[in-house]
């Protein structure tokens, strides 16, 4: 289980933030609860498959601003989020484009990232017990 956190994105607080190393797109699920309108979207001219090999809606792509860590170990970052619609126990599901953006490290033992900022070192922890709660409401029958 890779860690699940609480991210900013864009000013609004984002839980189930799933990372996901083997992902090479960071991808957006809430954009509907996020309220931030169909006009900041790009189109997109590509195809996204699921794990079962269907075609996935993309609605566009979009820049924000992904906000990692607590005052003042914190850090800040713009990243192309893929927006797509298809149902999942996760907001946001983040890949190799945010981990080379932070420059970060994923330890999956301890559900926390780490990325240098100007004066240290950042990190974001998932808590724990939410992360299990989230996986086995996904994740079991």
């Amino acid at each position: 289980m890779t860690p699940c956190v609480i991210a900013l994105l864009a000013n609004y607080e984002t839980e189930r933030v799933f990372i996901d190393s083997g992902n090479s797109i960071d991808k957006l699920l809430a954009y509907d609860q996020m309220q931030l309108g169909d006009v900041l979207l790009e189109a997109v001219d590509t195809s996204v498959y699921s794990f079962a090999g269907e075609v996935v809606h993309l609605r566009g792509m979009i820049s924000l601003p992904l906000t990692l860590g607590i005052i003042p170990l914190q850090k800040t970052c713009l990243l192309k989020f893929l927006v797509v619609d298809i149902p999942s126990a996760y907001n946001v599901i983040l890949g190799r484009p945010m981990l080379n953006g932070f420059r970060a490290i994923i330890s999956t033992y301890n559900m926390k990232i780490k990325f240098s900022v100007n004066r240290g070192v950042g990190e974001a922890q998932a808590d724990t017990l939410q992360a299990r709660k989230w996986y086995y409401r996904t994740y079991t029958w």
